[in-house]
């Protein structure tokens, strides 16, 4: 079946009449009644017939024009949604941390768009409690690309640092360790603390940090969101070691630099390595490590 064949065919429907069809797309009129009739031919079935000097639909025609318009309403517009993507235009798909959610990404999203003004493009929000499930999102092509930790042993993504972010300690306001302004976390092991679960990409760095001090701390909860993670210690379920998140000045808990072991938790740019990026979205992969806060 034709695709041209259905179009003269809407347009037929439109005018019932051969000659003024004709005209209007631009063909000769043998052409159009050729293409009608093979259509025809090929559904075994006369969409139409005549009313004097003119045509009009059959029943079933009409049935059939109704499904084609509907058919070719929805082909013209995802034509038109990709010419615009493969014009630098569209919408990007961006999966990324609850924690980045805040700052980073309105910041860096918010710049994109000023410096692509003149073109239309638009981004849809993927907030995503971990890491491992962001990872799973671009593995299954949910998301264009993500901010998110590094997982060591996906091959299969490519991941680029473009953000970091400082650990701290927080406890309760009326916690022993709450009159320190900072803190060797050989000092954090008497007390009870709230760990990232093993799905979190910041799992295996806080563990690290305690491997560093030849230290077991004592792990009365595993939750997976460090803003979950807050309010808890918020309300003394156990101290944690987070990231230095701006929620945490709006919370009654003290926020304690760590000392000893430092470090500083990177955030990346990830991506499949061999997935087909949009021209939009490369456009956004290379802005955004042009500007990293690395």
């Amino acid at each position: 079946m034709n695709l041209y064949h259905l179009r003269y065919f809407v347009t037929l429907a439109h005018l019932e009449h051969y000659t003024k069809a004709a005209e209007k797309l631009m063909i000769t009129q043998p052409s159009l009644s050729h293409a009608i009739s093979l259509l025809e031919n090929e559904l075994g079935i006369s969409l139409f017939e005549k009313d004097g000097r003119n045509i009009v639909l059959t029943k079933y025609g009409k049935i059939f024009l109704n499904n084609v318009e509907k058919s070719l309403e929805i082909l013209d517009s995802s034509i038109k949604t990709l010419k615009l993507i493969g014009s630098g235009e569209g919408k990007i798909h961006l999966a990324f941390l609850r924690t980045l959610g805040t700052d980073f990404v309105p910041d860096i999203t918010r710049k994109f768009l000023e410096a692509y003004r003149q073109k239309s493009i638009e981004f849809n929000f993927h907030t995503i409690a971990t890491s491992v499930d962001i990872i799973q999102g671009l593995k299954e092509r949910k998301y264009d690309i993500a901010f998110c930790s590094k997982i060591g042993k996906e091959q299969g993504i490519e991941f680029t640092p473009v953000a970091s972010q400082e650990l701290v300690l927080i406890v309760p306001t009326n916690h022993p360790l709450a009159d320190k302004t900072s803190i060797d976390l050989i000092d954090t092991i008497p007390y009870p603390q709230i760990f990232f679960t093993s799905k979190s990409g910041l799992r295996p760095i806080v563990d690290d940090l305690f491997a560093q001090i030849g230290k077991q701390p004592k792990i009365a909860y595993e939750v997976e969101e460090d803003q979950v993670i807050a309010g808890l210690v918020a309300k003394n379920f156990g101290i944690a070691v987070c990231p230095n998140m701006p929620i945490l000045n709006s919370m009654n808990l003290k926020v304690i630099e760590i000392s000893s072991p430092s470090f500083e938790r990177l955030f990346y740019l990830a991506m499949l390595k061999d997935g087909y990026l949009a021209p939009v979205v490369h456009e956004f992969k290379n802005f955004v490590i042009e500007h990293a806060q690395i």
